[in-house]
């Protein structure tokens, strides 16, 4: 499993790298949020560990950003700010835990478990924005209202499901759906009229919109 971490404390930084590798873990460390959405456009990590004294954004502030943009990724604050009201701020941004520092290594590592073990049992749906789409039943729902899918768009939309920040080109949705890629066109047009997920990027492929 990949843990992303954001921490701006260098030392500390490592000090979880080293802990979570220790554990079995893949760990990618960021010291701010510059390159953080360049990487969840380019890979699928299973958790977040976010502190909230960044430097150029606020921690809570750039979660709800990722949240609102259609990022599902678990979300484990990691954060000196330790009011009430701040901690309540924390779950209300999307956080799935919330560890105040100082912390024991001991109990981070069963937060990061027990909430990537949450999210195992949750991942049978996938959600964007107001869409769910559930893999052991072969739905989709918006605002709470079934769509009827073929399985060729179903298997498609899990796809932008899964990556809801990748554009896909053509060639990757002909190969997906066993199509020529001149049909892509009018297999997205379909299940745009059901659903109106998907936007075009003029000379570059598809994404949800």
């Amino acid at each position: 499993m990949l843990i992303a971490i954001i921490e701006d404390e260098e030392d500390l930084l490592e000090l979880l790298e080293f802990n979570l590798k220790k554990e079995g873990f893949d760990v990618v460390g960021f010291l701010n949020t510059k390159k953080v959405k360049q990487f969840l456009n380019e890979e699928n990590p299973d958790l977040l560990i976010v502190d909230r004294n960044l430097p150029f954004v606020e921690g809570a502030k750039f979660v709800k950003e990722l949240k609102e943009e259609g990022y599902n990724i678990p979300v484990i604050f990691l954060s000196a700010k330790t009011k009430e009201d701040e901690i309540l701020e924390g779950f209300e941004v999307g956080a799935d835990d919330y560890i105040k520092k100082p912390f024991s290594i001991k109990e981070l590592i069963a937060r990061v478990k027990a909430v990537l073990k949450r999210n195992q049992i949750q991942t049978s749906i996938l959600s964007y924005k107001d869409a769910k789409l559930n893999l052991q039943t072969h739905t989709l729902t918006i605002k709470n209202t079934q769509i009827p899918l073929t399985n060729a768009e179903f298997t498609l939309l899990k796809e932008f499901f899964k990556s809801p920040n990748k554009i896909f080109t053509k060639d990757e949705i002909a190969s997906i759906l066993g199509i020529s890629k001149n049909s892509v066109n009018v297999a997205i047009s379909r299940l745009n009229h059901k659903t109106n997920l998907i936007k075009s990027i003029r000379g570059v492929g598809y994404k949800l919109q």
